[in-house]
């Protein structure tokens, strides 16, 4: 069976902001990880302003409060709350889910971290990254299940990245015990790892009425993201042509578009990018605006293996 592919009238420099514009969220509960910096602020930002009774989760809780005031200040919802979430401490991950009493709507998935420039490992001993953008997300949104249940149509939005076509999840050393440690290749795994669980959980929890897709926000130069990147790489790329940088309102746009357009309903297991579901990988593309999305990480197969392989990293 051929699915349609969804296409919108929004496009790259589409903002957050522009793309919620007339859509009403009152009624709703929406929580954002990350929620505090970067692309997570403009994504909750923007749910709030469509009246979403909203909650910014951080590790940072001075930070989140700081964002949440400016919040509800700004779009006059005062329904914008702050909860503490540390994807690496799975003591934080289940104490929110466990606070987080009745349903839930809508789930972004936004936190990360990249190119952690040396190897450091998660307390149960998994590379930094892989625990932090998927397992944290993994064991969080699983947590979460019966609040997405209770809402009667849920969506979970998984943040991934156009660096996903850097590598596959490589089933046989995820955690760099065999192989020289290479911070982009760790963080492009994790970030296929984000694609094949909105897969597998699309296909797992359909029957529940819970849409998940996945996304690349854009590059985005301004954001925590980089924090490891010194600032004369940076200015290399933007130099370099390969990539044109996105603002934050327009990164997070398409987080935005996945978790709240109705052109998504029914829609699952899918993969966005400018507002667009998008177009298999082109290496021969390089240079484009519009990256697509590699065939691994859509693997049926695969994904269901690292749902069996995360459950069990998660016990």
């Amino acid at each position: 069976m051929t699915m349609t592919r969804v296409t919108s009238p929004f496009g790259f420099e589409s903002t957050a902001a522009e793309v919620i514009a007339g859509i009403d969220l009152h009624d709703r509960r929406a929580l954002v990880t990350g929620a505090a910096s970067g692309i997570g602020v403009e994504t909750a930002r923007a749910l709030a302003s469509a009246g979403a009774e909203t909650v910014i989760a951080a590790r940072d809780l001075a930070a989140a409060e700081r964002t949440a005031a400016d919040i509800r200040a700004a779009t006059g919802n005062p329904a914008v709350s702050v909860a503490r979430l540390d994807l690496l401490d799975r003591g934080s991950v289940d104490q929110l889910v466990r606070d987080l009493a009745g349903p839930l709507h809508i789930l972004v998935n936004n936190a990360g971290v990249m190119a952690v420039p040396e190897l450091r490992r998660s307390p149960e001993g998994h590379e930094l990254q892989f625990a932090t953008n998927h397992l944290g997300h993994f064991r969080l949104a699983l947590g979460l299940l019966p609040a997405l249940r209770a809402a009667g149509g849920a969506r979970v939005v998984a943040v991934s990245s156009r660096a996903h076509l850097n590598s596959p999840v490589i089933f046989d050393d995820i955690d760099f015990r065999d192989r020289p440690y290479d911070p982009a290749l760790a963080y492009a795994q994790s970030k296929t790892a984000n694609v094949l669980f909105a897969v597998a959980a699309a296909r797992h929890w359909g029957g529940d009425g819970i849409e998940v897709n996945a996304l690349h926000p854009g590059a985005i130069a301004d954001s925590n993201l980089a924090r490891y990147y010194n600032p004369a790489e940076l200015d290399a790329l933007r130099s370099s042509g390969r990539y044109t940088f996105k603002t934050l309102a327009q990164g997070a746009a398409t987080s935005v578009y996945v978790a709240t357009s109705p052109r998504l309903n029914g829609v699952a297991g899918r993969y966005f990018e400018n507002c667009q579901e998008d177009t298999p990988d082109d290496p021969t593309a390089a240079g484009t605006d519009a990256a697509g999305v590699a065939a691994y990480a859509l693997d049926p197969e695969a994904a269901e293996r690292l749902w069996a392989v995360s459950e069990q990293m998660n016990q």
